[in-house]
């Protein structure tokens, strides 16, 4: 599986603070690894049927799509601006 980002995505890494976009290198590592991993704590969104969010940190999530042969990730920021729009 290969890892695709949307503009949206690449917009919203660039407005986190440093220290969490190292943190999400971490995570991005493990969740290309395994996606089930406990730390990532994935689930899916509620009320979006193919929309899925994973933990950086207890404040800043990640989105992301599965597809056949990628994932899409779609939005990074702090929880509930995050889940507003994922």
């Amino acid at each position: 599986m290969r890892i695709v980002r949307t503009d949206s995505f690449k917009k919203d890494y660039k407005e986190i603070p440093v220290a969490v976009q190292e943190k999400f290198k971490k995570k991005i590592i493990l969740f290309f690894e395994n996606i089930k991993h406990p730390s990532l704590r994935v689930k899916k969104i509620g009320g979006h049927k193919h929309k899925w969010e994973a933990s950086i940190d207890m404040f800043y999530r990640f989105t992301f799509e599965i597809h056949h042969d990628f994932y899409l990730l779609r939005r990074i920021g702090p929880h509930d601006r995050v889940l507003r729009n994922p």
